[in-house]
Formats: structure tokens, sequence, C-alpha cells
């Protein structure tokens, strides 16, 4: 299967534009994982029938230590699809308190040289009300984690006002935990396609926001959606205002603003137009996921994503610290077969005790 993805499927796949298909794969997978046979069937290609390779974190348990990033499922419809595709979550959104339609098309830009996609998605989603109403109705898959991303939501009228931007999180915080939506929440401060910039990498404003957000009672694990194009000594200060507000831990990290990053700028838009996933974010987040858990010793809980195209890829991800991984690019470069190909080299050294998964 995953020769034929690669020399039959993909070839075909990638002549037409990545927005068609990105929501001609969501509407599909939408629709098969309605059905438990079809379930079963890509289950029997896809899905992961090794050894235990189970992890716990913040008290809850992964079924594989893969999860699907944020930014392919807003709306959460593919939370019945993903689990037979070896993944042990996904994270949805980015979900904001309000509708909104995103930035003008088109959002998605294919660098196939570079291994990297340009995403300029502008956080379009249907909106927090939206997201609850449709995972309560939605079937729940057994051991298979929801986590949910939460970010402002996107519209010049608001842009400069920081006020407003921290009641639009508080807002959607509020509402996902008075229903117990989801597994865990991640706070996104670093999405780069929006009118609002990301107001709150700014450490004195991220001081703002978090106690806020503190306010709200909640039960389960908070993350951090982390900038990886910033300095390490702001990045650091970001880091202690999560440590000192009690967040359990960082999502390492975001996209990629720099252009130069990439191996043949030159196929990169003239102007800047999105940020870079896939291998432009490769080792700036392995330095950061070092960086942090040397820092800071097992006090944060580290998710580890940006350019994992191969097992070795994610099992670099686990040697620099992360706990838990995530994904999206390489999925649609490698092909769906890539998650169980990670889980059975992990656990190859899990099972080794090889020592370079933490």
């Amino acid at each position: 299967m995953d020769f034929l993805y690669q020399h039959a499927l993909k070839p075909i796949l990638f002549k037409f534009h990545p927005d068609l298909m990105h929501d001609l794969f969501v509407n599909i997978g939408e629709l098969v994982g309605r059905f438990a046979p079809l379930r079963v069937l890509f289950g029997s290609f896809y899905n992961y029938h090794g050894t235990d390779i189970s992890k716990a974190v913040d008290g809850i348990t992964y079924r594989t230590p893969i999860i699907l990033s944020a930014g392919f499922d807003a709306d959460g419809r593919l939370t019945q699809i993903l689990p037979t595709l070896a993944f042990g979550g996904e994270e949805i959104g980015s979900v904001t308190a309000h509708p909104c339609e995103g930035n003008p098309k088109p959002h998605l830009k294919r660098l196939i040289r570079n291994k990297s996609i340009v995403v300029y998605k502008g956080l379009r989603n249907a909106g927090v009300d939206a997201l609850i109403k449709k995972l309560a109705r939605t079937l729940r898959i057994p051991g298979f984690v929801l986590g949910i991303s939460i970010a402002r939501t996107n519209e010049p009228e608001s842009s400069t006002d920081v006020e407003a931007g921290i009641r639009d999180y508080v807002d959607s915080f509020k509402k996902l935990n008075a229903t117990h939506t989801g597994d865990y929440y991640t706070i996104n401060i670093s999405c780069p396609n929006a009118y609002t910039g990301e107001t709150f990498i700014d450490p004195a404003l991220f001081a703002q926001l978090m106690p806020r957000l503190a306010e709200v009672p909640h039960t389960k694990p908070v993350y951090i959606k982390m900038p990886i194009n910033i300095p390490w000594e702001q990045f650091e200060k970001l880091l202690a205002i999560a440590d000192e507000n009690a967040a359990q831990g960082v999502i390492i990290g975001n996209l990629n603003k720099n252009y130069t990053h990439l191996t043949y700028p030159e196929d990169a838009p003239k102007e800047f137009r999105g940020g870079l996933s896939g291998r432009p974010t490769f080792a700036l987040s392995n330095e950061l996921i070092r960086k942090t858990r040397e820092r800071y010793g097992k006090r944060f809980t580290i998710i580890g994503t940006g350019g994992i195209f191969t097992p070795e890829d994610a099992l670099a991800k686990f040697a620099a610290g992360a706990d838990l991984v995530q994904l999206v690019s390489g999925m649609i470069f490698e092909g769906p077969g890539l998650m169980r190909a990670i889980c059975e080299r992990y656990a190859q050294y899990h099972n080794s005790g090889a020592g370079v998964v933490s």
C-alpha cells in the first residue's frame, strides 16, 4: 500500500491544487469514518498491531505516541477515521470563539522540492459552539485522544485590541471546559497567518493572558503552542510564564515564518503569505525541544512537531526530549503508512531499551 501511494496515487493527487485535495480528503475521511466495516478495512492496512507502545502523559493514555497536528481537521470531522491510521490522538482546530472565514484563498501551496507546504488558512473554522455540538453527536472511538487547539478569532476589527483577544481565548476555554469537550487543550499563541499577528508571543501580553485562563475552572491538561522563530531569551520568558501559571506542557512548535530556511527559497511566494510546514521546521523544533528539556527537566510535557517524514525523524524528536509527537505534512508527502512505520520503529527502540525514547 505504501508503494501504491508513492508511485501511483501521489503523482496523481499532486497534480491537483492542495486546497481541493485537502477538502476532498476531509470529506472522504468523514464519510468513511461513519461505517465500521470501512474503518476495519482501513485499519487492516494502516493501523499498528504490534507490541504495546501506549504511553500515559498527564493522566491521559495514548495508544500510540503519535498525534495529528492541529490545522488539518479544524472542525473535528475526522475523529472516527484517524484511529485506523495508527494515530493515538488528534488535535482539533484551531478553534475560535466566533466562526472564522480565514484568509483569502489559496490556503495551501506545495513546495515539493523543499518537502514543505505553505499554510495560509488564517484559522478558518466554524467556531467553538459548532465544534461542541459536532463532537457531542459524534461517536467517540475508545482510546483515541482528542485535544483541542484554541486560538483568537482572526478578524481585522479587533486586531489591535488585546483585551478583546484575551476574552476570545477565555470564552472558548470556558465553553469547552463547561461541556467537558475534549481531553486536553492547547492555547495557540503562535499562528503566523492572522490579522492579529502573534500578539501573545510578547511575554508582557502572554503574562496577561495566562492568569485569565487560569481563573477558568478546569481539570484537563493545558499546553501552549510555541513559536519557533523567536530568540531563545524570549522563548524562555514564555516558558517561565507558562510555568508560573501551571500549564502542563508545551507544543514545539508552530510554522516557520522564515523563507530563507528553505533549500529552494525561489519556490516560495515572493511575499510572505503563510508559514512553512514540514522540513523547514525540523531543526528549529528539535533545538528548542532540547533546550526546553535541559532547562526545565521533567517539569513540562513536551509534544514535538515539525518535519517528521520518516521513523528516524520521529525518533530524533523523542531523543531531543519530546514525550509525544505530532505531524501533518509527513502524512501528506509520505502517505498514510507513515504513522504505522513510526510505531513499528518506536516499538523496536522502546522494547530494546536503547535509551533514545524519553
